[in-house]
C-alpha cells in the first residue's frame, strides 16, 4: 500500500494498492472522486501530480493527452501509484459512493440472446456485492488491457449475480472476446459497482428513460426497480427505445413481465433507418430524442430522466434537455465514450 495525499482545502490522505487506481482507491475509501465512464474515456477524473510516481494502466487511454503530459496531468482511472504521491483535484460529495466498489471473481452462469447482436450475460459473484439500479461494472477480460465497463440489468437485494445485456461491437476486441472466447463456467473478475446514474426513488416525478443499443441495460435495471419500489407506486415510467432497425429493436417483452406493465408502465420503440426488411413496421420512425419529444412535448420538463446509449445519441439527448431548460438535477446520465 502507498499513501495518496489530496493537497487543497479540504486535505485527506488515503491508501491505493499496487493493483489499484488512484480513482478507485479513493471512491473505495469512500472519498467523492469525479469520473464518469472508469476507462480512460471521458477525462473527468483528471489531476495533478504534484509529487510521486505513476504509471497509466492504460497508455493508449483517448482522454489522455501530450499536453496533459507536459502539465503533470494524469487520468484517475488510469493511475496505478508506484510509490507515495501528492496529488490536486477538487472532491464533489455527488461522487461519494453510495455502496462501496469491491473487486471479487466471478463466474459465468448463462448466456442468453436477446437481439441478433445483443446478449445477456449472467454471472455469478464469488463475494456478492449490491450495485443501485443504474450502475456499472469493469469486466476483466482475457488478454485486455485495463476493465471495460458495462452496466447491470437485473436488480438484486443479495449482489449474488449481476446480469449485463452487452451489444457486440463490430471488430470490438473486447466485445468479440467476451461473445466468442469467454465460455459457461469461466472464470473473470469484475469490479464495481460505479455510476452516479442510479435511480432516485425520492423524486417526485414521472420517469422517462431513454435508450438506444446496450444501453438497454441500465434502463431496464432502472425501470425493474422503480416498478416494483414502494416509494414510486403510481409513477409513470415510459421507457423509449431506438436501434437503427426492426431487427435491433427489443425491451418490450422484458418490461411486459413488471407489475403495471400497460398501465403506468409504456414502452415505445423507434428505428431510425428503416429498409426493405422493414416495410412492416407500425412502431415510430426517427431518434430517440426525436421521438422522445414527439410524444411528450415540453412535459419532458416534468420528469425525471435516465438515458444510455450510443455517443451521439448521449449528446442529442444532452442538447434536447439543454434547449427545453430541464434543471440539471432532474438529468441522469454516465458519461461514455
Amino acid at each position: 500500500m502507498v499513501q495518496i495525499t489530496v493537497e487543497g482545502k479540504d486535505r485527506q490522505s488515503f491508501e491505493c494498492g499496487s493493483e489499484d487506481t488512484i480513482l478507485r482507491a479513493a471512491l473505495r475509501a469512500g472519498i467523492g472522486f469525479p469520473y464518469a465512464c472508469n476507462v480512460g474515456s471521458c477525462g473527468n477524473c483528471r489531476f495533478q501530480l504534484l509529487d510521486g510516481e505513476v504509471e497509466h494502466a492504460r497508455q493508449d487511454a483517448p482522454a489522455w493527452t501530450e499536453s496533459d503530459l507536459k502539465r503533470n496531468r494524469y487520468l484517475g482511472c488510469q493511475a496505478q501509484p508506484k510509490n507515495d504521491c501528492r496529488i490536486k483535484l477538487r472532491f464533489d460529495e455527488s461522487f461519494t459512493p453510495k455502496i462501496t466498489p469491491a473487486k471479487t471473481q466471478t463466474t459465468l452462469k448463462e448466456k442468453n440472446a436477446i437481439t441478433h447482436d445483443i446478449t445477456e450475460f449472467v454471472f455469478e459473484l464469488e463475494h456478492p456485492n449490491r450495485f443501485l439500479p443504474g450502475q456499472y461494472a469493469l469486466i476483466g477480460l482475457p488478454d485486455i488491457q485495463g476493465g471495460r465497463a458495462y452496466s447491470m440489468s437485473n436488480i438484486t437485494e443479495d449482489g449474488s449475480e449481476w446480469h449485463f445485456q452487452i451489444k457486440r461491437v463490430p471488430q470490438g476486441i473486447a466485445t468479440t472476446c467476451l461473445f466468442d472466447r469467454v465460455d459457461i463456467g469461466d472464470t473473470l473478475e469484475v469490479d464495481g459497482p460505479f455510476g452516479v446514474a442510479y435511480l432516485r426513488e425520492d423524486s417526485p416525478r414521472d420517469i422517462l428513460c431513454l435508450a438506444g443499443g446496450s444501453g438497454l441495460s441500465p434502463m431496464v435495471s432502472i425501470t425493474r426497480a422503480a416498478a416494483v419500489s414502494e416509494k414510486l407506486q403510481g409513477r409513470q415510467i415510459d421507457f423509449v427505445f431506438g436501434g437503427r432497425a426492426s431487427r435491433d429493436i427489443c425491451g418490450q417483452e422484458i418490461l411486459a413481465e413488471l407489475p403495471g406493465f400497460g398501465e403506468r408502465i409504456h414502452f415505445h420503440e423507434a428505428i431510425s433507418n428503416p429498409g426493405p426488411d422493414d416495410a412492416d413496421w407500425q412502431g415510430y420512425v426517427g431518434f430517440v430524442h426525436d421521438v422522445a419529444r414527439e410524444i411528450f412535448g415540453d412535459s419532458i420538463r416534468d420528469r425525471e430522466i435516465y438515458f444510455a446509449g450510443p455517443p451521439p445519441m448521449a449528446q442529442a439527448v444532452q442538447k434536447l434537455l439543454f434547449n427545453l431548460q430541464v434543471p440539471p438535477e432532474q438529468i441522469h446520465f454516465d458519461e461514455f465514450y
